[in-house]
């Protein structure tokens, strides 16, 4: 075989180093309090975000969302209903989130991808009722801002709560 090197030029194998080694990455450090505390304020903010947007809706638009007309702009208990199911929304969001920043690669961009259809398949979900058309609407928006607000505050905590391992992936 012409052109192959001799076996004494074959550099010897070294497990643990030699000129341009590098290690395999490890596991993803996760700052799991800080990512759990944004969470905890997260599900508050969407709370808040469910009742702000059914006070809009029922008070400005005269929509009688989640409500008959005569519960008034604040509705009745399924207004409560609503902004606990947000909350939770965003606490799952944030497991979601834990788990993907120890387990993938570009776990922002899958969890925006997951919590993103989540959102749109909840917004189409009033449009599968017998709900009048503007109750079917306002429906949609409210579960678009709830949405939006877990998926934008949950992914934009994600490069702090799990920096850069430096080797190019996040």
């Amino acid at each position: 075989m012409a052109g192959s090197a001799p076996y004494d030029d074959v550099p010897s194998y070294r497990p643990g180093g030699g000129p341009g080694y590098q290690a395999p990455p490890g596991p993803r450090s996760v700052a799991a309090g800080r990512l759990w505390a944004t969470g905890a304020a997260t599900a508050v903010v969407a709370a808040l975000v469910a009742v702000v947007a059914t006070m809009f809706v029922r008070g400005v638009l005269d929509v009688p969302l989640f409500a008959p007309r005569g519960a008034g702009v604040w509705g009745d208990v399924t207004t409560g209903y609503l902004a606990a199911w947000a909350a939770a929304g965003a606490v799952v969001g944030t497991g979601l989130l834990h788990l993907l920043l120890l387990t993938v690669a570009r776990p922002r961009a899958f969890f925006v991808w997951i919590a993103g259809l989540a959102t749109v398949a909840l917004a189409l979900l009033p449009f599968t009722t017998d709900l009048a058309s503007d109750a079917r609407l306002a429906t949609a928006a409210v579960f678009l801002a709830v949405g939006a607000t877990i998926t934008g505050l949950l992914s934009a905590t994600a490069y702090s709560v799990a920096p850069d391992r430096g080797d190019g992936t996040w």
